[in-house]
This record gives C-alpha cells, sequence and structure tokens, in this order.
C-alpha cells in the first residue's frame, strides 16, 4: 500500500520506518532543508538520530506529492505535534482524502478540543478517520522492538485497513470505536507522567510512583467517562498502557519534566534542555479547566496543573495530595 506519512519528528519517523519494511512509504516534512540533510545523511539527524532510513524511505517537503502518493486508496497519517494538527488539516480541504490516521495526543490549549474533534471541525464526516495510539517510544519502534497500539476510529472500514496495514510481528495492533476514550487516555497520561517524575525525582519511592499511577488511572477514567469514553477503554493499551509506559519509561519527556521540576528548576529552562515543550505541559491546564468544567475530581493533574502555572512548590505540592482526607477506592 501507498503510504505518506506528514511529520518528520521522532515517533513519525519510526512509524515510517517501521512501515517502509512492507509499504512504498513517503515521509514529508515542511522543512525543505531539514528534509534536504535527511536525504543525504539517510537518517534523521534533527529528531531522530543513529538510525539509518530503510533504503526505499521516500523523504520531501512537497505536500502536493505527499498527498498524491497516497492515491484514491492509500493511507495518510499525521504525525505532527497537536498543536500542527489544525493548520496541517486545514490545508488537506484542498486534497481529495481517501483514508486519515493521526499520531498526536493532547487537547488543544485554546479550545480544549481533541484531536478528532478538530479534525471534524474540518474536515466533515468526509473522510474515514481515526486515532492512532498507545504505548510506544519512537527509539525502541527504530530498532524494530516490539510494540502494541490501538486504532480507535468510528469507521469499521478504516479500522480493519489500518490493522492490515500497520500489523506486522513487531507491532500488534487492536481496534476499538471508542475514538474519545482512547484519546482522553493519551492525551492526560502526559500530565501524569509529569506528576511521577516530580515523585522520582523527590526520592519518595516506587510505592508512591506504584500509588500515583494507580490514582492517576482513576483520574484519567472519570474524565474520559464525562467527556464520552467507555470506563473499559482505559483498562487497555490507550490508558494504563500508555500511562505505565509515560509514567515509568526514561525515554519519556513528560516524566523529565518531573523530574527537573523536582530539581528545583524552571519551566524554560527544562525545556530548553528538552529541545522542545512535552505535551503533557501544553495538556496540563486544559486538562485542569475540562475537570472543573465537568465536575470531576482529578488533584493529581489539578496539582500538576498548579505547580508548572500557579509557582507552587513540587514538595509542598505532594505534602497536600497525602494530606488529603481518606475516602473509598472506587468511587
Amino acid at each position: 500500500m501507498n503510504i505518506s506519512i506528514l511529520g518528520a519528528g521522532a515517533w513519525g519517523t519510526a512509524l515510517a520506518m517501521s512501515l517502509a519494511e512492507r509499504h512504498s512509504v513517503m515521509l514529508w516534512g515542511r522543512d525543505a532543508g531539514v528534509m534536504q540533510a535527511a536525504q543525504e545523511a539517510r537518517e534523521n539527524v534533527a529528531y531522530l538520530p543513529g538510525f539509518r532510513f530503510p533504503d526505499s524511505l521516500l523523504l520531501g517537503s512537497d505536500l502536493d506529492a505527499a498527498i498524491a502518493h497516497v492515491g484514491s486508496d492509500g493511507l495518510l497519517i499525521v504525525a505532527t505535534s497537536l498543536a500542527g494538527l489544525r493548520p496541517l488539516t486545514t490545508q488537506l480541504r484542498a486534497y481529495a482524502i481517501p483514508n486519515l490516521v493521526w499520531l498526536c495526543k493532547g487537547f488543544e490549549e485554546k479550545t480544549h478540543l481533541l484531536p478528532h474533534q478538530i479534525v471534524h471541525e474540518i474536515l466533515g464526516d468526509a473522510v474515514p478517520a481515526g486515532a492512532l495510539s498507545g504505548p510506544s517510544f519512537a527509539q525502541e519502534v527504530a530498532r524494530g522492538l516490539p510494540c502494541a497500539l490501538a486504532i480507535a476510529s468510528d469507521s469499521a472500514t478504516l479500522r480493519e485497513r489500518v490493522v492490515q496495514v500497520v500489523h506486522s510481528p513487531a507491532i500488534r495492533i487492536y481496534a476499538t470505536d471508542d475514538l474519545t476514550g482512547v484519546e482522553v487516555g493519551g492525551a492526560v497520561k502526559n500530565v501524569l507522567a509529569i506528576a511521577t517524575g516530580i515523585i522520582d525525582g523527590l526520592g519518595l519511592g516506587l510505592n508512591a510512583r506504584a500509588a500515583l499511577i494507580t490514582r492517576g488511572l482513576a483520574e484519567i477514567t472519570r474524565l474520559g467517562v464525562a467527556l464520552g469514553g467507555r470506563a473499559e477503554t482505559f483498562n487497555g493499551l490507550a490508558g494504563m498502557g500508555d500511562l505505565i509506559l509515560t509514567c515509568t519509561g526514561d525515554l519519556s519527556r513528560n516524566r523529565k519534566v518531573g523530574l527537573g521540576l523536582a530539581a528545583g528548576k524552571k519551566l524554560a529552562q527544562i525545556v530548553t534542555e528538552l529541545g522542545h515543550v512535552a505535551e503533557g505541559v501544553r495538556c496540563a491546564q486544559a486538562v485542569r479547566e475540562l475537570a472543573r468544567e465537568h465536575g470531576v475530581d482529578m488533584p493529581i493533574a489539578d496539582a500538576v496543573a498548579g505547580v508548572l502555572f500557579d509557582g507552587d512548590s513540587p514538595r509542598d505540592t505532594v505534602k497536600r495530595l497525602l494530606s488529603r482526607d481518606p475516602r473509598d477506592e472506587i468511587a
């Protein structure tokens, strides 16, 4: 199948490399200089250095050519950040697109919309569309290590197509029609990973980490159900799976934000050291406001937003969380 991946960051590049082993894949980036350098080096020096491209992988910065590569029955995958989804999707209105999948996670900062709501607002229902999400570090996918992902879409045909195209010995794909649940899980887990980084950075131990992840999953589930997702989705790959990986993996950018905050660093310094903003930082304020709007109790997510944006001390914030009144676990 012909596949074009729009967005040459680490995750888009890693997925392109994996798919190029079985399909005709074009990786598109808007910066012609970056793409030319990647073509000459045959690796993504800027975002995924050290991983050589398959010889068959096509590269380019011409959007017309990338869309033309998909043809009338191929697959178009958007691999930009969430902030880039709206402007790129707006450009896509000028094209006939057979199928659309996105990889980005989060809530849009100003509108608090999920990715599928942004796509629907711009493209309507004309294009079969869905989200590919789950626990996946780009570096491990680029190395060919195994992982499992979920494809969420209202379209059964699209779900079947993505399973057929992406499923491989290294990548298992599971399908669901709970698009809202999958996207909420992918968004909020980044906020909880910042909290876990704070716990780890303060040296509070593995017991505390396990407790935070477990109670964090309860928070994600409460918000997800309030927004229209199904509770069982959050026990799957896009919920529990992605949360565990992002909260415990050393490759997690969001966990690194928490570690930096625990060490007393300012957010601006942490972002500079990372090289780009972790999605949990962009998402935390939206999560706090959505929780308040829907009357959802999310003390951990609220505490993260307080540390990020209100100047709250990480250590004092943890003390406040621990001093909360006891409650029934399942409530």
